[in-house]
Parts: C-alpha cells; structure tokens; sequence
C-alpha cells in the first residue's frame, strides 16, 4: 500500500538526488511534507480526495500567515507533480482546484547608507584597535563579510556556501550557484572592496585550504547564518546603531540603491539572480528619497513662472 509516509521518503530522496535540491530546501520540504502526512494520519494517497486536500488547504489559511501557508501548500503541489510524473496517481488533483493568496504587500527593508557607513567605519576602526593576530584575522572576516554582501547583493545561504573556487580575486569576479542551482557571476566593482578580500584570503588562507570554503572561522568550518547576525549585531551595538540589521536587509539595500541609480532592472535582475523579473519588480518602489528629488526637480509646476 503507498502510504503517504513510504511515498514522501520516496520524493524526498528524488529531490536530493535528481534534482539536487539543497539541505535547506529539503529540510522545508521535509517539514511541510511531514505534516501534511500527520493531518491525514498517513492514509493511502489514494484515498484522499480533492476536497480533502481542500480542507488542508483551509487549514493552513486558518493557522499559518499568507506567505507562510503559500510556501507550504508549494511543497505539496510539487509533491503531487511529482507523483504523476511517476504514475502513483493517474490525475492531479490540483488541476482542478483554484487557489488564491491575499498576501500583503511588504516593502523590503533597507538600511540607509549612512548606517552603513557608520557601521563599516566601525569595525575598520576595530580593525586598528586589535592587539592580538587572531583578533585582527577576526574582524577582517567581519568585515570581508559585509562588504561582500553589500558589494554583490547576494543572498546570506549563498555568502555562506562560497567556495574557495567560486572566489577569483585576481580578475574580482564571484561565481555564485544561487536558488535552484542557478549560476551567476557578478563582479566585485569597487577596488577598496577588492584589497580588502585580498588581504583577508592571505590571512585565512591555511583555513580556506583546509575547509575548502572561501569564509570561514578560525575553526576552518563554514559560517552560519546565525553566526553572521550575531556579528552584524554586535558591530551595531559599538557603532550606536539602534536599528535591527539583518544580513537580507544588505540585498534590499544593494538592489534599491541601484534602482535610484537609474540602473536598468534587468541588470539588476541578473546580479540579483531572480528568474523572474516581476520578483525584483518590488524594488521599484519610490523611496521618499527619490520621490522628493523627482517632484522638485521633474514635475512641471518648477516651470511655471507666477
């Protein structure tokens, strides 16, 4: 009998294996999948219909937010994809059944660029106040680490997962293997950025060979997520900075201050690793900033002579 538990175990080795999803990816996955089979008390999946997958589907409107239960529900339609695609059941379901998400609109957040400023002045001026090598090796990882995901807008998973490789300082290009094993090369444009990756590899270098990883600890073992929020916290603690900065924020900011640069948004995109153009479409928001330039300079009542 495929009981939904058997067929999920099935999936998820599918996904690891033939689509070469990563851990994080699959942890989700897993999570989502594991109770969807605990709301059906891993009945055969032949038995459940499509009004029972309806019902589901109210359950997590009715216990989880919008974007939360969107996610979820994403995972179970692949899961059905997929068992088609096998032959476990002769018809989807979901082609037959209309969903709809009233998601709010949230702006990204961004950090103003005279926080960052403040905060790299910060950890530079830590740099020149360290006493011992291994606090300098230290805080140059620290700040290797914000430049770069400032310098590049690339996603916290991504910084973390860098390997040695994927790092060519010698003519400042990152190759990143982003969402769905997507690659993208970007380029490291400012030169201030670049010495200061240079002389952060030199000092790491015996780490980075040995874990293979282009960030990594004194350890020699990859950073965490939870590591590199830590860290931006405590530089904002020393920097006086009373505002909650997260390492995404750094995205936000790289993609909006490029926006108001007048860049093209599909270059954006691009750098950005989006597959599609209406996800970096949410950038395109007026920051008051900008708004206020536009209106005193372009609106047409400045022409008008009274």
């Amino acid at each position: 009998m495929n009981t939904l538990f058997t067929i999920v175990d099935t999936y998820l080795e599918y996904c690891e294996t033939q689509k070469r999803l990563d851990k994080k990816t699959l942890k989700a996955y897993r999570i989502d999948l594991t109770q969807f089979t605990d709301f059906f008390n891993n009945s055969c999946i032949h038995t459940i219909s499509i009004a029972d997958i309806e019902a589901y589907i109210g359950y997590l409107h009715q216990n989880f937010k919008p974007k939360t239960a969107k996610r979820k529900l994403a995972s179970i339609k692949s899961f059905y994809h997929f068992l088609e695609y096998k032959d476990f059941i002769e018809q989807n379901p979901f082609n037959k059944i209309k969903i709809k998400f009233r998601e709010p609109v949230l702006l990204p957040k961004t950090i103003p660029l005279y926080i960052i400023e403040r905060l790299l002045s910060t950890m530079y001026r830590e740099l020149t106040l360290a006493h011992t090598s291994y606090q300098k090796k230290r805080i140059l990882l620290d700040i290797a680490v914000c430049e770069t995901l400032f310098s590049t807008g690339m996603r916290i998973s991504e910084l973390c997962n860098l390997k040695n490789i994927d790092v060519e300082l010698h003519d400042a290009t990152i190759h990143i293997f982003g969402k769905g094993s997507k690659e993208r090369i970007i380029q490291i444009g400012n030169a201030d950025v670049l010495t200061l990756l240079q002389k952060y590899e030199q000092e790491h270098l015996s780490e980075i060979s040995k874990s293979g990883y282009f960030f990594v600890n004194s350890n020699a073992t990859m950073l965490s997520d939870q590591s590199i929020r830590r860290m931006i916290k405590k530089y904002c603690s020393l920097a006086g900075i009373d505002l909650h900065i997260t390492p995404h924020m750094f995205r936000h900011t790289f993609a909006t201050s490029l926006l108001e640069a007048d860049v093209d948004i599909r270059y954006i995109q691009e750098m950005l690793g989006h597959s599609s153009i209406t996800v970096t479409e949410i950038y395109t928001h007026v920051t008051l900033s900008k708004q206020k330039d536009i209106l005193t300079t372009k609106h047409p009542r400045q022409n008008f002579k009274i």
